[in-house]
């Protein structure tokens, strides 16, 4: 049946992905089961979107009962649980307004669109001018403007003439920026840690002296936290490792716990108040079925504390991994259970061997594994993947 499904997928599916050639059917909590019944442990967490586990039950009740009751209104009306949603998403970030989409690029792309507006009507930037910063080696979604202002040419190849208005600057470096920013900057965008480039962490107070530049330059600082928020480093948002709050927060994945797209920006009134009815929309962004999800996913980061059984358990792993002894692994870094291992060769044949011992993980940025199990995995748990890992590196 396994083989079958991969040659069915091959000829009807397009190739844009290259996955591992493991086929799931089930899972519950950090584990997955593929057909022919063999477990693996996840470790990627579809991208930091399962920080909650698998089917939370929670989560899944939560989905269950609105399904029963109502799951698609369009904005066109109004539904009971987007006014629940908006307070319960703007009180945890402890800001004023919420615009809900439904993927991370969607939200990205809304919260440029937010930007550009503020920079005219606030800013009084001269029409059409408006710039917004950006890290190298980002990736903020697959769009066709996120991935113009993308580094990497993969990405970039084909897609072309790309959407104007962006700026480029080494991540982690705080003068670059300042230097980066003329009279017709709006924004600057990035992510806290650069997951998909191989989980780059920038300098000690990067954050804070980035949010410094931004408020003295009436520069308005955008947090993607798609991957890194809702607990994944060991904060609630990866910016509180230094006390920083950003102008917008840009949140996705774990905001519904792997059960719906779900995604928002969440800001102040004066950014989000840029828009008025018919400027900025999506049939689905805010439908009563998502929001039913992320309030239960949201309470569920809150009161099962995973940000702080992130920042245990991810400090534990991270010891572990620092004392595997192997030529082939070059750095091993991370915050939380955000964990990435580079290698000094190919990390995907590392990722097959791995496979075959029952963990799921994957390459990231071509010679780094990334380690992000589900947030409410067990120490016991981790205790076997380190052994699984030294196996492969010390066997």
């Amino acid at each position: 049946m396994t083989h079958q499904l991969i040659e069915m997928e091959n000829r009807w599916g397009a190739h844009n992905y290259h996955p591992l050639d493991v086929v799931v059917e089930r899972a519950e909590g950090a584990w997955v089961q593929a057909t022919g019944g063999k477990r693996y442990l996840d470790c990627l967490s579809a991208y930091s979107a399962l920080n909650q586990g698998h089917r939370h039950p929670r989560i899944f009740a939560a989905l269950v009962e609105q399904a029963g009751r109502v799951t698609l209104t369009s904005r066109a009306f109004r539904n009971d649980q987007l006014p629940l949603f908006c307070e319960e998403l703007a009180q945890l970030c402890g800001m004023e307004a919420v615009l809900p989409m439904n993927t991370g690029a969607e939200a990205v792309e809304t919260a440029i669109k937010a930007a550009r507006r503020w920079g005219y009507l606030r800013k009084a930037i001269p029409a059409d001018r408006a710039e917004i910063v950006v890290c190298r080696n980002n990736f903020h979604g697959r769009t066709t403007t996120i991935t113009g202002f993308s580094s990497e040419p993969a990405y970039r190849d084909g897609f072309g003439p790309f959407t104007p208005g962006f700026v480029e600057v080494p991540f982690g470096d705080a003068d670059a920026l300042e230097a980066a920013i003329s009279e017709c900057a709006c924004a600057f965008l990035f992510e806290p840690i650069q997951c998909e480039a191989g989980i780059l962490i920038p300098p000690d107070g990067y954050l804070r002296r980035i949010r410094e530049i931004c408020t003295r330059h009436r520069v308005l600082m955008l947090a993607d936290e798609i991957q890194t928020g809702l607990g994944r480093t060991g904060k609630l948002f990866a910016c509180d490792h230094e006390d920083v709050r950003p102008d917008v927060f840009i949140l996705g994945k774990a905001l519904s716990g792997g059960f719906y797209p779900v995604s928002a920006v969440v800001s102040s009134r004066e950014v989000l108040g840029v828009f008025g009815p018919g400027s900025h929309g999506s049939t689905y962004g805010g439908n009563p079925l998502a929001c039913a999800v992320a309030r239960a996913a949201i309470r569920v980061v809150v009161d099962e504390q995973l940000a702080a059984r992130s920042a245990e358990l991810g400090a534990w792993l991270l010891e572990e991994l620092r004392g595997i002894r192997s030529p082939v692994i070059a750095d091993v870094r991370g915050k939380g259970l955000l964990t990435g291992l580079e290698l000094k060769t190919l990390a995907r044949p590392y990722c097959e061997r791995l496979l075959e011992l029952g963990v799921l993980c994957k390459e990231t940025h071509t010679h780094t594994i990334r380690l992000a199990p589900p947030l409410v995995v067990s120490r016991d748990d981790l205790a076997w993947l380190v052994g699984r890992l030294r196996d492969v590196f010390e066997g």
